[in-house]
């Protein structure tokens, strides 16, 4: 250890750098993600009465300490930074160019990878009718690129097109074959994502044992959380490991080579979702991989998440060619640490994202607004009521689709035969959404081909689909098709969203609020229907995901319409007014409920506490707990090994991994010994020790001693028992901390310990 040898202070918050790679595995490996909780069953609540103590929800996940990772790179950094001649300026020079480094070969692998999931997801989705017969990977518009009509739609995209083949002419034989093709898709994606099947790490139950240790949930006889690693957007899992809580393997090469293959055939079979969820989760994971090559973020849980938050903007900006709302998404509706670095580096990541993926073409147009529009036209107050009317209605859709999801969620797919077989379950999804969508030729295309068909300007382009039904003025049947497309949407985005496939949100609530804007323009003929359509796609989805300022920003860098920012804002507001009012939790908040994922926002958790007049002795942990978790230390600062033995076993039959024991001495404050350090120190350093051996936990080390004051917290942060609720909340929120000891006011006495998972649990009841 000549690195800690040579430093010329020391922080107690700092463990040597002789970490036991074993629990860098559980921990550090753990040290991109988040966690899933289970509810308090009977049999947990009768452990309060045991000598196990409690045993609390999320027990088998574990959790960062932001301010132990501070300090550890700044030890690491000043270290670095003294080292002296070229090398040294070198070393320093890199170590402070790490970051914008990672940043842009993040934004330049995410493009790379989306290139190839756009261009296959076209051409994969399009074999459902057809295919090219000078090249059977080429998509209808590749195919026939020289030979439709300004403004033709991918509907008649075949027609007069000699390179592109119909499977069929007939409309009952193209039907079958349309929704044969999706179901195979939907199998094929499913099945891919059962791949990612994972058992969460789980406390090996030490009965008996006198050397518990941390294992693998998939050692026999420890039973850990079960989940599917590249199923859903991946957004609310990427929330709650940036809040700072771990969920291992969830950014791992194979989930994000799975993600991007089971996103290609999940869009391609037509269901209501979206790819752009999973660009997120497959930009993160990018960013993950990358920073698993510099040590600066390799080695450090709270420095990594800073590179995760930046490379969540990449996602965005390469699923809508949207650069600056990329990284209002990161900041806004991801990332609760954003601060002003991170934001730099997020604007670089985006920016290199956006320039090679306009570079690689995959829309072939050469330009990066996906539905870019022009419609030439302005307009007046009066259209206000209107814009007020659009957002009103996408608030309402917000709320019925979070009430309504949430509901299916919990009834649904808690039948043993969808609970067992999650490919079943898609199967039936793609089969209804097959059936209730191809006979509307509004519904039939991808989810992104539907936006752009119902923002199409009719001035001058007759060709298109939409602009020819217009041009017959009101036609009932045209009518119909747009009210089926706005209930279809909502019906099966409600029953789609949370399938075991990689999917997202956005897409979908874009097609229903298009649909419906498109729906109110048919009896406004001052200006272009086009233009409620746009309007009413982000209220529509401000209602589902309550974003403002990104979606206003994302709409128009996707439309290019900088004109209609206001009514995009009054909409967007509207609606999540209106969203707010039905039900206060957005889709992802309701998703990281549903999957049991532990969150702490510091301002939602405010809101929640204000008013209670909760006192934190609130959260003191019962009687029995602290006694299983205090460690009185004698004068001569030793205890035996098998005390501290017993008090790990104490620890492990709880479940919880990342929790400690709490040194006092005659009933003060000494210290803090986290229980992965506990472990690693008993079972490595003193495997060779009896279990007679005396310890030492404070002071300085004499020769002979078995040494664990190192690893020793000197310094925890503590507070009054007698404090306002609120002052737990902001130093957890704000600071990210792990634990907190609570003292008895007047004397400073040691009364509890509350742990962060603890605090987020009370929380969640507070929902209820």
């Amino acid at each position: 250890m000549p690195d800690v040898e040579q430093a010329t202070e020391r922080s107690h918050l700092l463990p040597r750098l002789v970490h036991d790679r074993r629990f860098s595995a559980v921990q550090n490996e753990a040290d991109t993600d988040s966690v899933l909780s289970t509810h308090v069953s009977k049999e947990e609540q009768l452990l309060a009465t045991t000598s196990v103590g409690e045993r609390l929800p999320y027990n088998d996940y574990t959790t960062i300490d932001w301010l132990h990772d501070l300090v550890k790179d700044s030890f690491r950094s000043r270290i670095i930074h003294a080292q002296p001649g070229i090398r040294g300026s070198l070393g320093s020079a890199f170590e402070s160019g790490q970051g914008w480094i990672a940043a842009a070969l993040i934004g330049i692998l995410t493009a790379c990878v989306a290139f190839c999931v756009d261009v296959a997801e076209a051409t994969v989705s399009d074999w459902k009718l057809g295919y090219c017969t000078t090249n059977v990977f080429s998509n209808r518009e590749s195919c026939c690129t020289d030979r439709h009509p300004l403004g033709a739609t991918k509907a008649n995209l075949g027609e007069g097109c000699s390179a592109w083949h119909m499977w069929t002419d007939n409309y009952w034989r193209a039907f079958a074959v349309f929704v044969g093709f999706a179901l195979v898709f939907g199998v094929i994606s499913s099945s891919f994502t059962m791949l990612t099947k994972s058992t969460l790490p789980s406390a090996a139950q030490g009965h008996g044992d006198k050397s518990p240790r941390l294992t693998n949930a998939g050692d026999q006889g420890v039973v850990g959380k079960s989940m599917y690693l590249a199923a859903g957007s991946g957004i609310p899992e990427i929330k709650t490991i940036l809040s700072g809580f771990v969920i291992p393997h969830f950014l791992d090469l194979k989930v994000l080579l799975i993600k991007a293959i089971g996103a290609v055939f999940a869009v391609a079979t037509g269901m209501c979702l979206g790819k752009e969820g999973p660009f997120v989760h497959i930009a993160t994971c990018v960013a993950y991989l990358v920073g698993m090559l510099f040590p600066k973020y390799n080695e450090n849980g709270r420095k990594m998440r800073e590179l995760l938050s930046a490379g969540c903007s990449a996602g965005l900006s390469v699923a809508f060619g949207a650069p600056i709302g990329g990284v209002l998404f990161s900041m806004e509706e991801i990332s609760t640490y954003f601060p002003r670095k991170v934001l730099w580096r997020a604007f670089l990541c985006s920016l290199f994202a956006a320039m090679v993926l306009r570079a690689l073409d995959p829309t072939g147009t050469g330009k990066l607004v996906l539905f870019e529009t022009n419609y030439g036209t302005s307009y007046s107050p009066i259209h206000y009521l209107v814009f007020i009317l659009l957002g009103i209605a996408g608030g309402l859709f917000g709320g019925v689709f979070c009430k309504a999801n949430f509901w299916w969620s919990k009834t649904f797919r808690k039948y043993a035969i969808i609970n067992r077989y999650p490919v079943f379950e898609v199967f039936l999804v793609v089969l209804a959404t097959g059936l209730l969508q191809y006979p509307n030729p509004m519904t039939r295309e991808p989810g992104d081909v539907i936006i752009k068909n119902l923002l199409v300007d009719c001035r001058g382009r007759s060709e298109a689909w939409v602009c020819q039904q217009e041009a017959k003025g009101t036609d009932p049947k045209y009518i119909g098709w747009l009210v089926h497309g706005t209930l279809v949407k909502l019906i099966l985005t409600i029953i789609t969203f949370g399938c075991k496939v990689p999917s997202g949100i956005i897409i979908p609530a874009l097609d229903a609020g298009a649909f419906f804007g498109r729906l109110v323009g048919q009896w406004i003929t001052t200006i272009s229907p086009g233009i409620f359509a746009m309007v009413g796609a982000a209220a529509f989805l401000a209602g589902v995901s309550r974003m403002t300022i990104s979606l206003c920003v994302i709409m128009f860098e996707l439309t290019g319409e900088l004109e209609y920012i206001v009514p995009h804002m009054i909409a967007i507001l509207v609606a999540k007014w209106v969203a707010d009012a039905l039900e206060k939790e957005s889709v992802y908040d309701l998703a990281q409920a549903v999957l049991g994922h532990p969150f702490l926002d510091a301002d939602h958790a405010m809101k929640l506490v204000q008013g209670q007049q909760e006192l934190v002795q609130r959260l003191i942990p019962p009687k029995k707990t602290m006694q299983d978790i205090t460690v009185d230390v004698p004068k001569d600062n030793k205890i035996s090994k098998r005390t501290l033995e017993d008090k790990l076993e104490k620890l492990q039959e709880r479940g919880l991994m990342d929790a400690g024991l709490v040194l006092v001495q005659d009933g003060m404050l000494q210290g803090y010994l986290a229980e992965g350090e506990l472990d690693f120190g008993l079972n490595s350093l003193g495997m060779q020790w009896e279990s007679t051996s005396r310890i030492r936990l404070l002071g300085e080390a004499e020769e002979g001693d078995l040494d664990l004051s190192m690893f020793v917290d000197r310094t925890p942060l503590t507070i009054c028992a007698q404090a306002p609720m609120e002052y737990l909340v902001e130093m957890f929120g704000k600071l990210g901390l792990r634990y907190v000891c609570v003292v008895e006011e007047g004397s400073g006495r040691l009364v509890g310990v509350i742990i962060k998972k603890r605090l987020v649990v009370w929380l969640e009841s507070l929902k209820h």
